[in-house]
Order: C-alpha cells, then sequence, then structure tokens
C-alpha cells in the first residue's frame, strides 16, 4: 500500500510555527494548486486549497524561509483527522503531512525603493550581465 503526494502550489498564508509540549517544532500552512481543467470563465484561475503540516526540521525551513505567495513543491502523505470542536460538533479534516518542502521561487523585495543593498552601494546597470553566483532565473526581466 501506498499514501504518497506530491503537489506544486502557492502558501495561501504565512507558515504559523508552534512548539508542543514535547518541545518539537510543527508548522501549520495551506497551498493553492492549479487545476488543469479549464474553468467556466477564463480569466478567473480555478484552484485546489491543501492543509499542510510539517514537524521538526522542514517547520523550521517553512517558518524562516517561505511566506505567503511562495512557490513550493510539498512532499508528504494524507492523513485524516477526527475532532470535536469547541462547540461540540464533530469535524473531520484532511491535510497532508509534510516530509520534504522545498521553495521553488526566490522571495520579491518589497521594501521601498526595492533595494536590498546598503544605502552606499550601487548596483549593476541592466546592460551588465550578472555573474554566475547573482543569476536568478526566476526573476522577471
Amino acid at each position: 500500500m501506498l499514501n504518497r503526494v506530491i503537489l506544486i502550489g502557492r502558501l495561501t498564508r504565512d507558515p504559523e510555527l508552534r512548539t508542543t509540549n514535547t518541545g518539537k517544532s510543527v508548522v501549520s500552512f495551506s497551498i493553492a494548486v492549479n487545476k488543469l481543467r479549464k474553468s467556466q470563465d477564463p480569466n478567473q484561475p480555478d484552484a485546489d486549497f491543501f492543509r499542510v503540516t510539517a514537524w521538526e526540521r522542514t517547520a523550521d525551513y517553512v517558518s524562516n524561509y517561505l511566506s505567503k505567495g511562495r512557490l513550493v513543491a510539498v512532499e508528504g502523505r494524507l492523513e485524516n483527522r477526527k475532532f470535536v470542536d469547541n462547540s461540540g460538533a464533530n469535524r473531520e479534516v484532511t491535510e497532508i503531512i509534510a516530509d520534504n518542502v522545498q521553495g521553488l521561487d526566490r522571495p520579491r523585495d518589497d521594501a521601498a525603493g526595492g533595494d536590498s543593498h546598503s544605502a552606499g552601494a550601487s548596483r549593476p546597470s541592466a546592460t551588465v550581465a550578472p555573474s554566475a553566483d547573482e543569476y536568478d532565473p526566476f526573476a522577471d526581466e
């Protein structure tokens, strides 16, 4: 038997890191994954939304390096949980327990001015090719 899931999507909110009573890190986040079928309105994208939980080192990575809007690959397993909520109603939730999460893009610099360099540093002109360690294949051109 096999229970494996691999999804590529964008985080719909910032990850929420918590620590259990035993000191383990756990992070919760959700991702939106585009559907392959065409929706009725071609201007309206159609997506599925999945809850994801990651533990320990994976949780620390997600919390430190990923944020809302980032493109990620999630590998893990599906898990169903049943519980009783605060109002006494029975609930059931299906989520992905992630074994591996990888960021597939780089964060955009949303700071004022768009420059993450120090105030005295100048950026290379757009006509100069970036060095191999500065090349960003995901950057907008």
